[in-house]
């Protein structure tokens, strides 16, 4: 059998080796060293490539591929979005990604990305709160308790130095197992019996919820003035979490609009309707935080180049690691034009 040369091989990084990398690092210094690596990119935003997500949406869910490059690399992500999956013992979210040379088309990393997706989004949603959130934040309010309610914790806490969370979802097994998995973490831990009361106190109001539908998480008279709202369960068109009378009263910052118009919170309002990109704001060409009084609202959907961030940070901290494969992925022929002829000599 012919054995491959070293132009066929590609770093993959599996589910086993993405948390023994995790651990490696320590969770949240991956947690602060993803936002550092996404805030870098954002600084450059003009130079990507910048396209909302191709999606193919169904009665139970939706399948999206996310790419982008920088003009040097070029990645994208596969990632799915199923909330009745749970009910089937399944996860709502799985992903892979790769990231590619521009110069060869070579791929140069092949990563899973369930579990880094629910890192890099803790870690754009901390990143943003930085910026926006009222200084000196310490209490969070944690509405929707699944796979994701853990990791905004924690990388509020690594991030802005999150000191309460207050936790709360229609499933109590949910909040339990939160609160559970967050002992001995750092942060004070209150479960909540309903939204309003997970509110109490709360600099930043967190809304993650699964259900593909238009729902009514936050109505007006639940939000006070001076508060940063990070919606982040909105993911697709007809799916939101806030009262529409709450956008006309917040200051909204989004990550890019087009795709954000169809998925996000501002899917209720008019084409038109004004919105900062955050990437402005990390630049210092917009205003993020102006008052005490504000409210911000961060309506995030997830973008590609967050995605291309936390590849690149995963591709270079591997290195010299034992944390990855080398699969044989690409065709290397003696002779570029002679693919048959190889396939011939590994005839056995």
């Amino acid at each position: 059998m012919l054995k491959p040369s070293s132009k066929a091989y590609v770093p993959f990084v599996s589910v086993e080796n993405m948390m023994r990398l995790v651990h490696h690092i320590g969770l949240e210094d991956m947690l602060r060293g993803l936002a550092a690596e996404i805030e870098t990119d954002f600084k450059r935003w003009e130079l990507f490539d910048k396209t909302p997500r191709v999606a193919s949406h169904s009665d139970v869910g939706v399948i999206e591929l996310m790419p982008t490059s920088d003009g040097e690399a070029y990645g994208f992500k596969y990632v799915n979005g199923h909330p009745k999956n749970t009910s089937e013992g399944l996860q709502t979210v799985t992903a892979f990604g790769l990231l590619a040379d521009v110069y060869t088309g070579y791929p140069t990393l092949l990563s899973e990305m369930t579990l880094l997706t629910a890192l890099r989004t803790a870690a754009t949603s901390a990143m943003a709160a930085k910026h926006l959130a009222p200084k000196g934040a310490k209490t969070m309010a944690m509405i929707g308790n699944g796979a994701q309610s853990e990791f905004q914790t924690l990388a509020m806490k690594a991030i802005i130095g999150l000191e309460a969370v207050r936790l709360y979802d229609t499933d109590p097994a949910a909040t339990d197992k939160a609160a559970r998995n967050l002992e001995g973490m750092g942060v004070h831990v209150t479960k909540c019996k309903s939204a309003e009361d997970s509110m109490e106190g709360a600099e930043i109001i967190t809304t993650c919820t699964a259900d593909k539908q238009c729902a009514t998480i936050l109505t007006d008279n639940m939000i006070g003035a001076g508060v940063h709202i990070n919606a982040i369960g909105g993911d697709c068109p007809g799916k939101t979490e806030l009262a529409e009378a709450i956008l006309h009263r917040s200051d909204i910052f989004v990550e890019f609009p087009p795709q954000t118009r169809i998925e996000g919170e501002i899917q209720q309002l008019a084409e038109d309707h004004p919105v900062t990109e955050l990437w402005e704001v990390i630049t210092g060409a917009a205003k993020g935080r102006v008052s005490d009084k504000q409210i911000t609202l961060f309506d995030s959907v997830g973008f590609a180049i967050e995605d291309f961030s936390a590849l690149r940070y995963v591709r270079e901290n591997i290195k010299g690691t034992a944390f990855y494969q080398d699969l044989d992925m690409l065709a290397d022929p003696d002779d570029p034009r002679d693919l048959f002829g190889m396939l011939k000599r590994a005839e056995v």
